[in-house]
């Protein structure tokens, strides 16, 4: 999807998304789906339940449609709670957006303000929040810190748009401190800049995966290294028009695979893994619809293999889907 709109539209479109989980074992992929809705969600154009990220336990984390966003935390066995961020907004943009969960099972996310405004925050698994904000993130309304990957250790990775709404990644520690930084190529321009992957782009070595955007607006993806060494990539048969390209990885296994999804030159969406060492294969959900803005996106991939995402059909709807293997 295209991932320099303004903020608040890039949330609102590429979260109206449900979770899947693809497993695999060492020699292939299968193709069993389960299907899942928060409670509370609401169905209209656009809306629904957004699965965004998995536990190795296979909890699920992400976000749902109910008079704005509200965060989720669905169990293995199905059950849900659902949260929001104290000072969250309500309406439409607004609200908890739960992206990232680690094995104790602290998410970490961003909320939106009634002014628009957006925040990074912690929830720890007994339910309570901290909530901060990156230096020299923006202000105003549709800029903000957007906390999206934790790890093992409780380490953050995310992005924030400064005043001129130009993106930039961050890295938080656990202590708190924060140190930003910017992929070689990224665009200086609105909405241009650098974008760590929205879900679970941050693996328990500390390398993140993620995207940027370039002076054309085209997207390209790459990992930066536990140093800050970062190294660029792009998938074969990734479009080359504005908001086209690789966007770059939604998730990072300790052993370095990455996981995101591509938007080809008919601005459709499709899946892809990749290993560190260059193997590649892509994929894409059953149902997933063939036209512009729609097709298959991942989220989050776990150590086991295992990868949760979204798809839009043909008619422009959102599911979740759990493509498990054996």
């Amino acid at each position: 999807m295209a991932t320099r709109t303004p903020l608040l539209l890039t949330f609102a479109v590429s979260l109206i998304t449900s979770g899947f989980v693809l497993s695999a074992n060492a020699n292939e992929r299968k193709t069993a789906i389960i299907t899942f809705d928060a409670p509370g969600a609401t169905h209209g154009l656009f809306q629904g339940t957004h699965g965004l990220a998995i536990s190795p336990q296979g909890t699920i984390t992400g976000t749902f449609d109910s008079n704005g966003n509200h965060g989720f935390v669905r169990a293995r066995d199905g059950t849900f709670i659902t949260f929001d961020v104290p000072g969250a907004g309500t309406g439409a943009f607004h609200g908890t957006y739960a992206f990232s969960i680690n094995p104790a099972e602290t998410i970490t996310g961003f909320y939106v303000d009634a002014s628009g405004l957006a925040h990074g925050y912690v929830r720890a698994s007994d339910g309570t929040f901290t909530t901060f904000d990156a230096p020299g993130a923006g202000t105003g309304s549709g800029q903000g810190t957007l906390a999206v990957n934790i790890n093992p250790a409780g380490a953050i990775a995310g992005y924030y748009l400064d005043a001129n709404n130009v993106n930039h990644g961050f890295v938080r520690t656990p202590n708190g401190a924060i140190t930003t930084f910017d992929a070689p190529g990224a665009g200086t321009g609105p909405f241009q800049g650098t974008f760590t992957a929205t879900v679970g782009g941050l693996n328990p070595a500390g390398a993140i995966t993620g995207n940027y955007g370039d002076a054309s607006n085209v997207n390209h993806g790459f990992v930066r290294a536990p140093n800050g060494a970062i190294t660029t990539f792009d998938i074969p048969g990734a479009g080359t028009g504005p908001f086209q390209g690789t966007i770059g990885g939604a998730g990072i296994t300790p052993g370095g695979t990455v996981t995101s999804s591509y938007v080809d030159s008919s601005n459709v969406g499709h899946g892809f893994v990749l290993d560190k060492h260059g193997g590649l294969t892509t994929f894409d959900a059953p149902g997933a619809g063939t036209g512009p803005g729609q097709g298959t996106f991942p989220g989050d991939i776990n150590p086991a293999g295992a990868i949760v995402g979204s798809f839009v059909d043909a008619s422009n709807a959102y599911h979740g889907f759990l493509l498990e293997g054996e």
